[in-house]
């Protein structure tokens, strides 16, 4: 079948929206949005207000305009929430897994093919480490002054080894791939020392890490969370199955989010902002993202958890 919906221009997709029963209060401000964030991106909140979540069926009687870009506004903060514990996660992990194995096999460790399973694609990883560094082909030196002055430090006062040690090389590289290098570490015992800085076992973390990961690459995207149903689920720690009936809905990230950050900060307040975002927009339904009835008054949410 060939594609041939013809492009609209703003006026029109108003008029489109409108011909489907969605009240327009105000037209100009439905134009700005509508150019401002855009059609495509705005019909993935829309649909929850069509019948049957079809987006050629009428809305419902009597939603607006600005129930859409409420629930918009709505996913946008719990995304920006949702980024500031991925960020200190992150930054824990790899500087756990660096200190860790710098410790027990010294500063150039990851250059070792030796410390990962043989299945695990090590040179394709030390070269993902030189373009990031920009290392030119047969030098083995960076080909331009990189964006991070430690990197370009470390090339004007050393030669050898021709990559920088790994707390450089931590800083350069995402969490997706130390998620992978987390996983392929050889050594169980060296996985389980990491994993234990975190109250859990070398299999949950490694789950997590997945799940974090995907999780972080649909915030980097501006991608929805509201009403998600995560294609990588987590694993449950034992601790969470009282509580955590769900594995693929937003809860249980909320719930694997604020486990790590207690132990990294303890104290945090991180659940007392995402249940202030909740009450502050009462017209979301946080049953759509797992949140069972009553989920802050858990022990876990307590602090006790």
């Amino acid at each position: 079948m060939k594609f041939e919906k013809p492009s609209l221009s703003i006026s029109e997709q108003v008029a489109k929206l409108e011909s489907r029963g969605l009240n327009v209060q105000n037209r100009s401000e439905a134009e700005h949005y509508l150019q401002f964030i855009g059609y495509y991106r705005l019909s993935a909140y829309t649909l929850f207000y069509q019948d049957g979540g079809d987006p050629a069926k009428p809305f419902r009687k009597g939603v607006e305009f600005r129930d859409i870009l409420n629930l918009y506004r709505f996913d946008r903060e719990l995304r920006l929430l949702t980024i500031d514990a991925l960020e200190r996660i992150e930054v824990a992990v790899r500087s756990s897994m660096v200190n860790e194995m710098c410790i027990r096999h010294g500063a150039h460790w990851f250059m070792n093919a030796g410390h990962f399973y043989p299945s695990y694609d090590h040179a394709d990883f030390l070269k993902r480490i030189e373009r990031e560094l920009g290392i030119r082909p047969g030098t083995l030196a960076p080909r331009r002054p990189h964006n991070e002055t430690f990197i370009n430090h470390y090339y004007q006062k050393y030669g050898d080894p021709y990559l920088p040690p790994a707390w450089m090389v931590a800083e350069t590289l995402s969490l997706g791939a130390w998620s992978l290098v987390y996983e392929n570490l050889r050594g169980s015992g060296e996985r389980q020392a990491v994993a234990s800085h975190f109250g859990t076992n070398e299999a949950i973390l490694t789950n997590w890490l997945h799940v974090l990961t995907y999780t972080r690459n649909i915030c980097a995207h501006h991608g929805r969370l509201w009403n998600r149903k995560f294609v990588i689920k987590f694993k449950i720690a034992r601790r969470h199955m009282d509580f955590l009936s769900t594995n693929d809905r937003y809860f249980a990230l909320a719930v694997v989010l604020e486990d790590l950050l207690r132990r990294i900060a303890p104290g945090t307040g991180w659940h007392l902002r995402l249940l202030q975002l909740l009450q502050s927009h009462p017209f979301v339904n946080a049953a759509h993202m797992g949140f069972p009835k009553d989920w802050e008054k858990a022990t876990f949410w307590a602090g006790n958890g």
